[in-house]
């Protein structure tokens, strides 16, 4: 019974653990997820009328994870101290939701890649040929552009010299450098997603271990009560 009550306790502080490791980990996902979609190379695009509202889906779910895991961080921390089985299925259950998440995200950063760069691409070219047009229409958007990506141009930046960043050193194909930004951008989403569901696999496992030997210690505890007083 000694070494049972031994394993129980070794577990539940595994659990611990894990849990004070998944709550930092929702701390970061939260800050990751804040500097993709207001910092970086993308932010200006944000307060263009036509922002990218599709790209930013999966940064969304991302940082609603994060929060999410944070609160279940400490919510698993409450059932491993108290050996509740209630709160600890309850935990398993927040933790399939998380899951089910990260993985969306995941899939969502590699599958809907194309996507979302074909996206920002049709809004380079529009602001592009509404600058041609008349100098002045699109001028603010395709500043804009070209200052987040560090581009010019297209095949050629003569057309379009005046709204090239100044210390742009050479010719950058904007339609290029768009495909580029954006894929290894979506990529880093994909790995942080899918790399935060493996461990949530692992809370998965931590949690039902620990509320399986939670109900055969009592189911034992029990079971030499009943014979002591047979």
């Amino acid at each position: 019974m000694g070494r049972f009550r031994g394993g129980l306790r070794c577990i539940k502080y595994l659990l611990l653990g894990f849990n004070l490791l998944f709550w930092l980990a929702g701390s970061a996902v939260i800050a990751f997820g804040l500097w993709f979609r207001f910092g970086g190379a993308i932010k200006e695009l944000s307060s263009e009328d036509k922002s990218p509202e599709y790209f930013y889906v999966g940064l969304y779910v991302l940082v609603g994870a994060g929060a999410l895991m944070m609160a279940v961080g400490f919510f698993g921390c409450c059932g491993a101290m108290r050996e509740s089985q209630c709160v600890l299925g309850s935990f398993f259950t927040c933790l399939l939701v998380i899951f089910a998440a990260e993985v969306t995200t995941g899939v969502f950063a590699f599958i809907g890649k194309g996507i979302a760069i074909r996206h920002v691409q049709t809004m380079y070219e529009e602001a592009y040929n509404d600058y041609l047009k008349d100098r002045g229409k699109g001028n603010g958007t395709l500043i804009t552009f070209h200052s987040t990506f560090q581009c010019c141009g297209k095949e050629s930046s003569e057309q379009v010299q005046p709204t090239c960043p100044k210390e742009l050193l050479g010719h950058k194909n904007c339609i290029d450098e768009i495909e580029t930004i954006i894929s290894v951008k979506l990529q880093l989403i994909g790995i942080v997603g899918i790399g935060i569901a493996g461990l949530t696999i692992c809370g998965m496992i931590f949690s039902m271990v620990l509320c399986c030997a939670i109900r055969n210690s009592r189911n034992s505890l029990r079971d030499t009560i009943i014979s002591q007083y047979s």
